[in-house]
């Protein structure tokens, strides 16, 4: 099962960091190139425990569905958001901020699963995670802009 790891520095408090990235509305603006939008669940603002969206966006050229629950938090240190439903066969986002002395430290684990068996686990390998990485690194920009504006 692949895992992308990242980490992102930004020059603003773990709380405004942290907000940012549980901002539906952020995060729609910023994947806004794959038409990524919120349906159900919670629809704007800011998610929390508990909580969920469902979100539908265009991927590699097919429209999907995916939705995802937050299954921990800790404000403003970590949090969690899990697929219940989608094309995944499984997939678990963990979201961890650390306040460092040059400001915060915002590190992504994503681990995710393609159903198919050899075949999804090729294409994760030779495709799907370098596109996700990349979805994640534009996201993780916008929140360092956002966040470093704020401050």
């Amino acid at each position: 099962m692949p895992i992308i790891h990242l980490q992102t520095r930004i020059s603003a408090p773990a709380e405004v960091v942290f907000d940012l990235a549980r901002s539906i509305d952020l995060h729609k603006e910023s994947l806004a190139h794959t038409e990524e939008r919120p349906i159900a669940g919670v629809t704007s603002g800011l998610i929390g425990m508990g909580e969920d969206v469902t979100w539908e966006a265009r991927h590699l050229g097919v429209r999907w569905k995916m939705k995802v629950k937050i299954s921990a938090y800790d404000r403003p240190r970590q949090f969690r958001d899990e697929m219940v439903k989608g094309p995944f066969k499984f997939m678990k986002h963990e979201h961890h901020f650390e306040q460092t002395r040059n400001g915060m430290l915002m590190t992504d684990r994503f681990e995710f699963a393609s159903p198919g068996g050899i075949i999804g686990w090729l294409f994760d390998v030779f495709y799907l995670t370098g596109y996700l990485r990349k979805l994640l690194e534009t996201r993780n920009a916008a929140i360092k802009e956002q966040a470093e504006r704020a401050e």
